[in-house]
């Protein structure tokens, strides 16, 4: 018998099915990282807007109406992102005893749509009027 180097039909299609498994595996986990990073960078962007928008109402002060806006509204700079902003008396306590308008709690919602779902940011902070 003769002595025949080479590699089969066989070997050739073991490898190429090795070698598309990896590479799918692999395109898999890119994929993956990507969406991570897109996910990220969007709660990011959302997390900064609604830090900005919370910003502005201590900076307009306390004698904010009471505003419970419960639509979201586009925001102009930022496509694709809608805020939502309610600021309610916050006063606690006897009913009798409590002083309207002395402590309000300010709530901003950020939302965005990110692989076909709806996802939010929300921050809430304290305001107080010095007496």
């Amino acid at each position: 018998m003769k002595n025949e180097k080479g590699y089969t039909g066989v070997d050739i299609a073991i490898s190429i099915v090795v070698i598309t498994i990896f590479i799918s595996i692999i395109a898999l986990i890119i994929s993956g990282v990507n969406s991570s990073e897109t996910d990220l960078g969007l709660k990011s962007e959302a997390t900064d807007i609604a830090i900005q928008e919370i910003e502005r109402i201590k900076e307009s002060g306390i004698d904010i109406d009471n505003t419970e806006n419960e639509t979201e509204q586009p925001i102009n700079e930022k496509e694709g992102f809608y805020k939502k902003i309610v600021i309610r008396d916050y006063a606690q306590g006897d009913p009798e005893n409590r002083v309207p308008g002395l402590v309000k709690k300010a709530t901003v919602t950020i939302s965005y749509n990110f692989k076909g779902e709806t996802q939010e940011v929300e921050l809430s902070t304290i305001l107080e009027k010095e007496l």
